[in-house]
């Protein structure tokens, strides 16, 4: 039998910022991050450098280099602080971090030192090269720790940092003093500059939030994220030369995330509404659609109007937080609306029988209907025809980067093509 090998998202992002490739078959699309994935991924890649010390100390005792060396240490702190400022994070508490992992650098390998004085050098295998070997290593990380701090900056006060830290920074390495005082320097870490498609070149990342619950546009299966919006952001990221980080945000809450300054846009089936345009801005429409009926199959005749399903006794489920329930609300006035937490299990609520009905976009239900032979669309009429796009910023000049490359991919039908090929899944 084959066994799929999966990648956990904190893994995933790691394998990311390195630069490195996903094993083959590991990941066929995108991992899909949490603020404490981000807020862990800081924490592991300042452990790996604190990891490579016991072999730049056991270097240096080979060469009969001293351990301080103060010209390095302020280039390293000062080189930390302008790439701070180039990603559009405040300079003092990034230089803060890195002086601290300075000197926790410098006590690991005192310590080693010492005990080598005592009992003698005891290390197995070969001594690396300082300048082939170490530096390189460390520069890699300094550049990764650079990138997880951009991503994480925007989501460390909503965190509990002691208990990631605790978890993600061993205590072999890291002392309790030690810990507390990275947590509290990390705490300091926040995005001040503007946000530009400049600022996301210089960290080579494009930051793409979405709920990852909308299928065929954006969902969450069996750990990775897969869908025509997720498709599409990758080669958006990838004509703007920038990996994408696919971000968890949630359909209440899109918008605040977009203000917070937690992505740069945002995909998965997001309606253009005038709610959303007073706050935010959108790309070109990828797709066109209304809102319409689904329920069990057997209920066809029974269910097949407007009258019949707005009455008493109909229980009406809807995913929480998005234009499904706000058109529910504003349209029903006799039948029960439930609002069900998880749009990736609310139609089994109609196939289980907790509920009868669903509104939802029309592209989602042909979807739905190929993949569960028990549901129906009930409803011909289309209600509230919207548009999808991609949320955007109000000022920056994303849309202009968007639209730019947007718009000879919709003359060459490639959102629509990668629409129609998720929906034939």
């Amino acid at each position: 039998m084959h066994h799929r090998f999966r990648l956990s998202p904190l893994l995933a992002l790691l394998l990311l910022l390195s630069g490195r490739s996903i094993p083959a078959g590991a990941v066929e699309s995108a991992p899909l991050a949490s603020a404490r994935d981000l807020v862990g991924a800081v924490c592991a890649v300042a452990d790996q450098r604190l990891a490579v010390m016991p072999g730049v100390a056991a270097a240096k005792w080979a060469s009969g280099q001293p351990i301080t060396d103060t010209a390095r240490e302020a280039i390293v702190i000062r080189a930390a602080g302008d790439g701070a400022a180039a990603l559009g994070l405040a300079r003092a508490p990034v230089e803060t971090l890195f002086g601290l992992q300075v000197r926790l650098a410098r006590q690991t390998q005192e310590a080693l030192h010492a005990r080598w004085r005592r009992d003698g050098y005891d290390e197995p295998g070969p001594v690396p090269s300082l300048a082939d070997d170490l530096r390189p290593r460390l520069d890699r990380l300094t550049r990764e720790l650079m990138q997880a701090l951009y991503l994480a900056a925007p989501f460390l006060a909503g965190q509990d940092l002691a208990a990631i830290a605790a978890e993600r920074l061993p205590p072999e390495r890291w002392s309790e003093a030690a810990r507390a005082e990275f947590v509290a320097a990390l705490a300091g870490v926040r995005l001040e500059g503007a946000r530009t498609p400049a600022r996301a070149r210089a960290a080579g990342l494009l930051r793409i939030g979405t709920p990852g619950d909308y299928s065929p546009f954006a969902t969450l299966r069996d750990g990775r994220l897969e869908g025509a919006d997720v498709d599409l952001g990758v080669r958006l990221a990838g004509a703007l030369g920038l990996r994408p980080v696919f971000v968890a945000s949630g359909w209440g809450s899109l918008v605040e995330d977009l203000e917070a300054d937690r992505f740069d846009l945002a995909v998965g089936g997001i309606s253009i509404t005038a709610a959303r345009r007073a706050r935010a801005a959108f790309s070109l429409p990828l797709a066109r659609g209304g809102k319409t009926a689904i329920g069990r199959c057997r209920d066809r005749e029974r269910l097949d109007s407007w009258a019949s399903i707005d009455r008493d006794g109909v229980r009406v489920v809807e995913n929480a937080g998005g234009t499904n329930e706000s058109f529910a609300r504003r349209r029903l006035q006799h039948a029960r609306l439930l609002v069900h937490p998880d749009n990736r299990t609310v139609f089994t609520e109609l196939s289980d029988g907790r509920a009868d009905v669903m509104f939802t976009d029309d592209i989602e239900i042909a979807l739905v209907t190929r993949q569960r032979p028990d549901l129906c669309r009930l409803l011909a009429e289309l209600y509230d025809p919207s548009e999808k796009a991609i949320l955007l910023p109000r000022d920056g000049g994303w849309d202009e980067a968007v639209d730019g490359w947007l718009r000879p991919a919709l003359a060459e039908g490639v959102p629509a093509a990668l629409l129609a090929e998720h929906l034939a899944r």
